[in-house]
């Protein structure tokens, strides 16, 4: 039997991973930074907009989850009393 090798394919990302990402970027750019300018930014600087940036993004995910469960559990709601 031979396997045929498996071809180059871009890892599946982790739909959280791109959120949380997004949202970091959505932070600093209401900083008035990107990820480009924080490379010319002395690193103590960097460390604490990156921390801000983290916690501002563990926070929106922990809404868009909360909203998430919401709206389930009024649906869930809603078609127990359909039948």
């Amino acid at each position: 039997m031979t396997t045929k090798p498996i071809e180059q394919t871009e890892p599946a990302e982790d739909r959280n991973a791109l959120l949380e990402r997004a949202l970091i970027e959505e932070y600093l750019e209401e900083k008035g930074y990107s990820h480009e300018a924080l490379k010319t930014l002395p690193a103590d600087v960097v460390e604490k907009l990156m921390k801000e940036a983290s916690q501002y993004a563990s926070l929106k995910m922990e809404e868009v989850s909360a909203r998430a469960h919401l709206i389930k559990d009024l649906h869930d709601n809603a078609s127990s009393l359909e039948k």
